[in-house]
């Protein structure tokens, strides 16, 4: 038998390996004691996780020996039970629950096993959240049992909280143990610590090379700590020494660490102070208000009569509706923003500490809370960030809230084209050369002045993510001040993984903001301006990897995430991240753009939802993001390998997604052999474009289905939703709430289908065969060709650049209000021929959104060109935003455009 830990290297399956190990360790247990294994295969399985089990806390050290013992008296029957046990409390986490799971002579009895499910969300007990917290000491390992003791007396009923201690003895144990427990949320460094482990175990080399730790001169508890950090931000680390503690705590290198104490003088404040900082991180300011709100007897006489849900609960029509809901929410309603409520418009108290704790919790300097979607934070940010006559280089295939934006504002967009998946009918991202040509472009025509805002999605809906920090520092390197949007509606919950989180915008402006501060940078700088000569090419600017002057440059970030698509929020939870050091020449511009799109009657629960979607991805985030990975890795490979599935469906890997130009370090799949987790962080630092693995590209136009079709088939025949299809493919999401049984549900359902096509294939004869065939040729070969943008026609370029492509969409957008100088011409049909023919140029009136794809294909001022119509003719999707098939395409009449070009 091959043990699973033999796949310990292989990326982020850590977590779940170490559960199918134990379940492993119980089957041969099982087996030992029904004379059907050997004692030789239960001991080597249990050798080869002990390394890892010492950065848990269960089961410790004393079930583990008293497991170990039993093994060496042959008590075979005794061995298999505690195994099992083991084995279900790590399942189910009943030792969070229960002490009883902690004692070595606990048994089960077949009256307790029911006790051992996990709770249920029905249940509303005062049990106290549980975590770890990791000691980083210098004493001999002998004593460490002694003190885990010590440290547990501590305890009081009276602690909100309750956590057990993990105590490890060096600089490399310290490390693995925060990477693969998601449970230690808090860290004590005693200095003195050894760097290298006392084992040689595969394991720490598998977390330690790929996250770039080494040995080095510097093995101080602060390195550490600003190790630590590094990996997992949210961690609250203390310090104990018995140095100049004064001193150390001024150290600028100290900003990592909580709090520092003298040595193990005040053990109570220690533990009080582990307390103070979960609770700091796990306070909800405005839903614990909201809490305290319901509970109290309100009068209302504002204009919501479903607050306090009198209306609902006392009527026979509608109170199903309060019993289906439950009274809370009614309670917890009200148009006042006085009472402790407060005002998202303005906010002064618990919105606004809420908000702060988000920006903490982000890496940002400032968050708005937005209750109405990302496409509104796209907009709030596009309005405050840009003036009539400002121009945007923007994606041409980002949602279509920045392109409103545009019109909003009065910006002039200057699209650039994203590289283009055509065989999925699909686009990826923007090349940096494509966004370096326009910025050289703009600086030659004596136009950088007016470019103000980088606009770019990061994630794509279909996983691509951007070398954030290279995009932003090639940039800046040609405009210094130049203010970046990244919409990552799709990835907000990226922050809490080491292995996303500097593909994102904060985490790269952070590692910027680094950057910018170091001695070093200037030094950079000077080298390759010596490189470069006074007067570079384009081509040798466009070669280089440029390196911006420090002292030029002002960073200026900006994210916006849909934090209900992938954290605990309610639909339209969003919030806009800000991260720019001249916030406060725009700050009025913001709260303008705050008063413009939120509802003066945003709903609190939805508030409430983003305040405790924070505190969980601070306190869990780690876990749930890592969960998340493993999952979607697990889909992978059920999917790819599957001797049936893979005959008709197929996710797709980075070297399918992602041309190999982009991909730097030559990976081209998690599942690729000898691909393990230093191949995938090797990918993750270099590569221009990264596949996020929980984004999964299931092609289903190999088993006969468009992307319509088969979401339609998944959603009414066996109850699995997804929201995003292309033309013969659909788009699998792996998010924080997902579990294996998701895994096994998905499998046993794509096994069904397939074995449907089989059966069909085998009993309709060569003519149901070619049937199947050309279907999947139509689906698969016969795929219309991805329009790019053409350009803007004459009369919309007003004072555009000579050789830029900018327009006024603003003005074409209001200048469709008139209807009378509209015109309306049919797709199909010999007029539509004749003018892309001969003239005179169709120009788009409006937004034409097709989905799929989901981004405009024509906009406002676009002249319509030969690749736009036939990729409208070929399109078999039912929805077409501002399309009407029965009049055809609207157009601003020929007549109105030449009278505007001449002016």
């Amino acid at each position: 038998m091959e043990n699973e830990t033999t796949h310990i290297d292989q990326f982020l399956l850590i977590h779940s390996v170490r559960n199918d190990c134990w379940r492993e360790i119980t089957t041969l247990a099982d087996a030992w004691a029904a004379n059907r294994g050997l004692r030789a295969a239960l001991e080597a399985a249990i050798a080869a996780g002990a390394a890892a089990e010492e950065y848990h806390a269960y089961p410790g050290a004393r079930l583990l020996a008293a497991l170990a013992e039993r093994i060496a008296a042959n008590d075979a029957g005794g061995a298999a039970m505690l195994a099992r046990r083991i084995s279900n409390g790590l399942l189910t986490h009943a030792y969070r629950k229960r002490l009883s799971e902690w004692d070595i002579h606990e048994e089960l009895s077949s009256t307790e096993v029911a006790d051992v499910l996990p709770h249920g969300t029905a249940e509303a007990g005062s049990r106290r959240p549980y975590f770890e917290v990791l000691y980083v000491n210098s004493q001999p390992a002998a004593r460490w049992p002694a003190l885990a003791t010590e440290l547990r007396k501590l305890r009081r009923p009276e602690d909100p909280f309750v956590y057990e201690p993990i105590l490890v003895g060096s600089f490399e144990d310290a490390f693995c143990a925060a990477a693969l427990n998601p449970d230690i949320i808090s860290v004590v460094l005693a200095e003195g610590f050894p760097y290298r482990s006392r084992h040689d175990a595969p394991i720490l080399r598998s977390v330690l090379d790929p996250l770039g730790e080494e040995e080095g001169p510097d093995m101080s508890a602060l390195r550490l700590a600003r190790s630590l950090k590094r990996i997992r931000p949210e961690l609250d680390i203390y310090l104990l020494s018995d140095r100049q503690v004064e001193k150390i705590a001024s150290d600028p290198a100290a900003d990592a660490v909580r709090r520092v104490f003298y040595a193990v003088e005040e053990p109570l404040e220690m533990h009080l102070a582990i307390l103070e900082g979960v609770q700091a991180r796990y306070e909800t300011p405005f839903f614990d208000n909201l809490k305290k709100y319901a509970r109290r007897p309100i009068g209302t006489f504002h204009a919501l009569p479903i607050a306090r849900g009198k209306s609902v609960f006392k009527s026979d029509w509608i109170r199903d509706m309060g019993e289906f809901y439950g009274l809370n929410l009614f309670l917890a309603e009200s148009s006042a923003t006085t009472g402790g409520l407060d005002s998202l418009l303005e906010p002064t108290g618990t919105i606004k500490r809420s908000q702060e704790m988000a920006a903490r919790a982000f890496g940002a300097d400032h968050v708005f809370f937005v209750t109405n979607g990302t496409s509104t934070s796209n907009k709030m940010a596009v309005q405050a960030l840009l003036a009539p006559g400002d121009i945007a280089i923007v994606d041409r295939n980002c949602h279509k809230s920045h392109h409103y934006g545009m019109v909003l504002t009065g910006a002039q967009p200057y699209y650039v084209e994203a590289f283009p998946m055509t065989e999925y009918s699909m686009y990826g991202a923007v090349p940096l050369a494509t966004i370096k040509r326009a910025l050289l472009a703009l600086r030659a025509e004596g136009r950088l002045d007016r470019l103000r805002l980088l606009d770019l999605t990061n994630c794509t809906f279909d996983g691509h993510m951007y070398n954030v920090r290279r995009v932003m520092q090639e940039c800046l390197a040609i405009k210094p001040d130049l203010i970046f949007l990244w919409d990552e509606a799709w990835s907000g919950f990226a922050r809490f993984s080491p292995f996303l989180r500097p593909r994102t915008a904060m985490g790269a402006a952070a590692d910027l903001e680094e950057w910018l501060r170091a001695p070093g940078s200037i030094k950079e700088y000077e080298r390759q301006q010596a490189e470069l000569g006074k007067n570079p090419t384009d081509d040798a600017l466009l070669a280089a990897h440029l390196i911006p002057d420090p002292r030029l440059v002002r960073l200026r970030v900006y994210q916006t995430n849909s934090t209900h698509k992938s954290m605990s929020a309610i639909r339209q939870g969003s919030m806009l991240l800000v991260k720019d050091v001249d916030f406060h020449t725009v700050e009025a511009q913001f709260h303008e753009a705050v008063f413009t799109h939120a509802s003066t009657s945003p709903n609190q629960q939805l508030i409430g939802s983003l305040d405790v979607a924070r505190r969980q991805m601070e306190l869990e985030g780690y876990g749930l993001v890592m969960n998340a990975l493993e999952i979607a890795l697990k889909i992978r490979r059920a999917v790819n390998e599957h001797p049936l599935i893979s005959k008709y469906f197929h996710i797709l890997g980075a070297d399918e997604m992602i041309p190999g130009i982009y991909r730097q370090s030559g990976f081209t799949d998690y599942l690729a052999p000898g691909s393990t987790w230093a191949t995938v962080v090797k990918a993750m630092r270099e590569d221009e474009f990264y596949l996020d693995p929980t984004r999964m590209t299931l092609v289903c136009g190999t088993a006969g289905f468009d992307g319509t079709q088969f979401k339609g088939l998944l959603a009414n025949e066996y109850g699995i939703q997804l929201n995003k299809t292309s033309r013969n493919s659909v788009l699998l999401q792996s998010n924080i709430n997902n579990t294996r049984s998701d895994v096994a549900h998905l499998v046993r359902v794509l096994v069904e289908i397939c074995r449907g096509i089989e059966k069909r294939l085998a009993d309709g004869g060569e003519g149901e065969r070619a049937t199947f065939a050309r279907r999947v040729k139509s689906l698969m070969t016969d795929v219309p060709d991805l329009p790019n943008f053409s350009h803007f026609h004459e009369a919309f370029r007003g004072d555009a650049g000579r050789t830029t492509p900018e327009g006024d969409m603003r003005t074409a957008f209001f200048k469709a209000y008139d209807a009378s100088v509209c015109e309306y011409v049919p797709l199909i049909g010999a007029e539509c021929d004749r003018r892309l023919r001969e003239g005179p140029e169709m120009v788009s009136a409006n937004f034409v959104i097709p989905y799929p794809p989901g981004f405009p294909i024509m906009v406002p001022g676009q002249v319509l060109t030969q690749e736009t119509i036939d990729f409208m003719r070929k399109l078999d999707v039912k929805e077409i935003h501002g399309y009407e098939k029965a009049r055809g395409l609207k157009l601003v009449k020929p007549g109105v455009v030449a009278a505007k070009a001449k002016r």
